[in-house]
């Protein structure tokens, strides 16, 4: 995996990805979707039209208790406990929405780049094309799996002496090589949208 690169003449942002790679990718897209989508925070259906009117308006108001989603969605208000959860309220719900479809973006970029739907033995490569606004929507999904996974192994500023002492067969330090790795797209989707 090179990467993502700017094509120096149509400015799309190109990278190509290898069937494993792609298949891990929309995996931890899709994991990340099916956390979005926690019934906690979907509004209730109702049949009173009033009640529906207000519907965008009836979300959660208190702090998840997924540590990830915590981390996804903190409060807006650290000192104000009602500011926060009036804020909340009003925001959560179509905060999710926004995420799990940025997160979807990349599923069906993987899917319409020619990844196929099943996981296959045979030697992929899958050529992926952005424009800048889907390339933008891309940054934002991998900025949120990269903040969850990192979330559920707990990494810390500082930490990198832990991690490599893991040994190689160790689940937590493949699993952490997958985080940096969605820092190395992270940061190589930053610098071509830069370029």
């Amino acid at each position: 995996m090179a990467g993502f690169v700017r094509h120096r003449r149509s400015k799309r942002i190109i990278a190509t990805f290898s069937g494993f790679e792609a298949d891990l990718l929309r995996s931890l897209a899709a994991q990340l979707v099916e956390l979005l989508r926690n019934e906690a925070a979907i509004p209730t259906e109702s049949t009173d039209p009033l009640a529906e009117l207000f519907a965008d308006f009836s979300g959660p108001t208190t702090l998840p208790e997924d540590p990830v989603l915590a981390r996804l969605f903190p409060n807006a208000y650290r000192e104000d406990g009602e500011a926060a959860a009036e804020f909340r309220r009003f925001t959560e719900s179509s905060l999710r929405d926004g995420k799990a479809r940025a997160a979807g973006a990349i599923i069906d970029g993987l899917e319409e780049a020619g990844l196929p739907s099943e996981p296959t033995d045979e030697e992929l490569t899958i050529d992926v094309e952005l424009d800048l606004e889907a390339a933008e929507v891309w940054m934002r999904a991998l900025t949120d799996l990269r903040l969850a996974l990192g979330t559920r192994l707990e990494v810390e500023e500082g930490d990198e002496d832990y991690w490599y002492s893991l040994p190689d067969d160790d689940p937590r330090g493949q699993a952490h090589h997958i985080y940096e790795w969605l820092g190395y797209l992270q940061e190589t989707l930053i610098q071509a949208l830069g370029g």
